[in-house]
């Protein structure tokens, strides 16, 4: 299971701030956010096959399999913040937001359609 640094209740704070206010939020609630759901999401598939990063805010190892240990890993996920928040809450779909381009996606294992949306 992930190892979890963020208090349960202020990251789930922090999303629901982030909803409500349709993305204008500070930037420290945008950062605790991120955190949060990238912690969930390694922490309900959890593995090192595929590095899930959304700069600058934080970066996420998850899904069971061939873990890499040195360099860019073969299995890379990568998207801003706002893509990220809207897959993680449901309001855009994976499909559409690798459509648009909004999210890089390489590797065999680089498809989170089934761990998306979090909430």
């Amino acid at each position: 299971m992930a190892n979890r640094r963020i208090d349960t209740a202020q990251g789930s704070a922090a999303l629901t701030a982030w909803t409500a206010a349709a993305g204008s939020v500070p930037r420290p609630v945008l950062a605790l956010a991120v955190r949060y759901t990238l912690e969930e999401v390694a922490a309900r598939a959890p593995g090192n096959s595929v590095e899930v990063r959304v700069p600058p805010f934080g970066v996420a190892q998850c899904i069971p399999g061939p873990r890499h240990t040195r360099g860019t890993p073969p299995n890379v996920v990568e998207c801003d913040a706002a893509t990220w928040l809207a897959m993680a809450t449901g309001t855009l779909a994976w499909a559409d937001a690798v459509a648009a381009g909004s999210v890089a996606a390489s590797g065999l294992r680089a498809d989170l359609s089934e761990l998306l949306p979090l909430l």
